[in-house]
């Protein structure tokens, strides 16, 4: 299976570099040079085109910062859409709107492909050692036909439903994450103020039933003060209004995501659009000017398990 890779980002560039590493034949795109070079160099070849990509390439991937972004890369004039042909598929690896990737993959459908959304969940640290989460949804056929691929990518791989499937729990689980990341903010600063030492307070939650992904990985950052998760503030806004486009078309009423929404609006203003997304808890930390500091947690998140050779546990779904 020959494999094209368009977003060399945080995200797909780790994505990709697991498949290069894997010894997939890869083509990549990217408007970053430097980041194109890195996977020449490596041994990926490179496309003119995202029409080019496509024309070369059996799966073609895509995993680009917005659903705007996507679309211009699948529907302009020499995009992804212009290459394809009966029994290619597209792996959407965006965080994208459901109702935008049911769009495109009728446009996809409509050149006799396959299309399948397949966002990724654990963090850029994961991804870098294929260790990483990756729902997918779309039809049986191609969730098979993609699978060598997704399993060396990630590690646990989930197949969601039909397409659409799963960009809707993606949101879901990163708008939980957005609800925990906000809480904890308050959390550690209660401590603090409390007279708690930080990193006793780590543990206490860690052991207990308040423990969550989030507080094992981003609580780390934020007591070292780097605060370097690989995610911004602008990025958890697109994915909280994506949620929240979810709740509006199911009919349902939000209470707690609009609280949220607020409170990262206000971290976005304080702080900057590119903000590190765990820095929404210098909210409190200004108002009680104070830090969230203990000693021996890392600047950076890295893996503690090993890269995998294909997945632990693949969950399949008829």
């Amino acid at each position: 299976m020959k494999i094209g890779f368009i977003g060399l980002g945080n995200v797909g560039g780790k994505l990709a570099g697991s498949l290069l590493r894997q010894g997939f034949d890869l083509t990549v795109r990217d408007l970053d040079a430097g980041a194109v070079q890195a996977f020449l160099d490596g041994g990926a070849q490179v496309a003119d085109s995202p029409k080019a990509l496509a024309e070369a390439c059996d799966l073609i991937i895509t995993c680009l910062p917005s659903p705007a972004i996507s679309a211009a890369v699948m529907e302009d004039a020499d995009g992804v859409l212009a290459g394809l042909a009966p029994g290619k598929l597209w792996l959407e690896m965006s965080t994208t709107d459901e109702a935008e990737v049911k769009r495109l993959g009728a446009l996809v459908a409509a050149k006799g492909a396959t299309a399948m959304d397949a966002p990724v969940s654990g963090g850029c640290h994961r991804a870098a050692t294929g260790n990483i989460a990756i729902f997918v949804g779309g039809a049986r056929a191609g969730f098979e036909a993609a699978l060598p691929a997704l399993t060396a990518m990630g590690r646990r791989i989930l197949h969601c439903g039909p397409l659409g499937s799963a960009s809707v729990l993606k949101v879901v689980t990163n708008y939980l994450a957005s609800v925990h990341l906000a809480a904890l903010g308050e959390a550690l600063t209660v401590s603090k103020q409390a007279g708690m030492d930080l990193a006793t307070a780590y543990e206490a939650i860690r052991l207990s039933s308040g423990n969550s992904f989030v507080h094992e990985t981003e609580s780390q950052v934020i007591l070292n003060g780097s605060y370097n998760i690989n995610f911004t503030m602008d990025l958890v806004l697109k994915d909280m209004g994506l949620f929240e486009a979810v709740a509006a078309r199911a009919g349902v009423p939000l209470e707690i995501s609009p609280l949220v929404s607020g409170i990262f609006k206000d971290g976005q203003a304080r702080y900057g659009a590119r903000a590190w997304s765990s820095m929404i808890v210098k909210r409190h930390e200004d108002a009680c000017a104070t830090d969230l500091r203990a000693p021996g947690f890392p600047a950076e998140l890295e893996d503690s398990e090993p890269e995998q050779a294909g997945a632990e546990a693949v969950v399949r779904r008829a």
